[in-house]
């Protein structure tokens, strides 16, 4: 018997890849800003219980979402039931014996040993010789291997570095791309250990969208002013709730190829973002009051 979803209920991937749909909506109605999107897409892919994704959702309208996420229920506390009566002990050896009549009926149809004791359940549990695959894809993505990494990982998945936005948080990015069935339009891909589907809901191309080489800056020097932002910005680094690179192209007229580097710096009390050149010298900074 199916059972009802509470706050408390472990998150599939189609959960959260649904939670990311209504959050697409609310980008393209405005409900949302891009920065918000970023945040809440990055938590929905994070997220480990259908709670966490419903907090994401909650301030939202949801009417004309392309999915409706399932209403929840207070988790229920389950009462524990002590053996009583006389006749427990008697339901409780009957049990046993159905056990093991079930062990010796299972042991004469699939029994692969000499005894039903020693039987084994499961036959596909025999050893086939197939090696274990490990794989290793960039996780820590704002180290220098894992920026590398992130950007092999995008040649390898588009064939180039292009593209409109990247923004890179410590453990997954997204990334702005021409839609592929209508370069009018743009979707954003999710890179969490590997880039998945473009999002299904595109929204239009508009005149701050330039197709650049996201990877055409000095990742030491950018790195090295991330890790320094909360000092720069002075905010104490135990207010700070996350930090991520956003990478767009250039408003400079006179460089239209090049890219535009923020290190943002979110917290409730302070913050900011400071903007680099692509060689990583600064161009500005901006505090947040707090």
């Amino acid at each position: 018997m199916a059972t009802r979803q509470t706050s408390t209920t472990r998150a599939k991937d189609s959960d959260r890849n649904d939670t990311c749909k209504v959050l697409d909506n609310a980008l393209g109605e405005g409900q949302l800003s891009m920065e918000e999107h970023r945040q809440r897409v990055s938590a929905a892919t994070n997220a480990t219980t259908l709670g966490d994704l419903a907090r994401l959702v909650e301030d939202l309208q949801n009417a004309d979402a392309p999915v409706q996420l399932p209403t929840l229920v207070k988790p229920r506390v389950p009462r524990v039931r002590k053996p009583s009566g006389p006749g427990w002990g008697l339901r409780l050896a009957s049990a046993v014996v159905l056990v093991l009549l079930g062990m010796g009926i299972g042991w004469g149809v699939y029994g692969n040993t000499s005894s039903p004791l020693s039987f084994n359940p499961d036959p596909g549990a025999v050893p086939d010789g197939i090696d274990p695959v490990v794989l290793t894809p960039p996780t820590q993505l704002q180290s220098l291997n894992g920026v590398k990494g992130l950007f092999e990982q995008m040649r390898q998945k588009f064939g180039n570095t292009m593209g409109f936005e990247l923004h890179i948080d410590p453990d997954s990015a997204l990334l702005y791309r021409p839609n592929p069935q209508d370069s009018r339009q743009k979707v954003y891909y999710r890179y969490t250990g590997g880039w998945g589907d473009p999002s299904t809901s595109p929204s239009g191309v508009d005149s701050h969208d330039r197709l650049v080489d996201l990877s055409a800056f000095d990742y030491e020097k950018a790195l090295a002013v991330l890790r320094g932002a909360p000092d720069t910005l002075n905010t104490k680094r135990a207010d700070v709730k996350s930090t991520w690179l956003r990478l767009t192209p250039s408003e400079d007229p006179s460089t239209p190829e090049a890219i535009n580097i923020d290190v943002i710096v979110s917290s409730d009390f302070g913050g900011g973002t400071i903007n680099l050149y692509p060689d990583g010298t600064v161009k500005g900074m901006y505090r947040n009051n707090g």
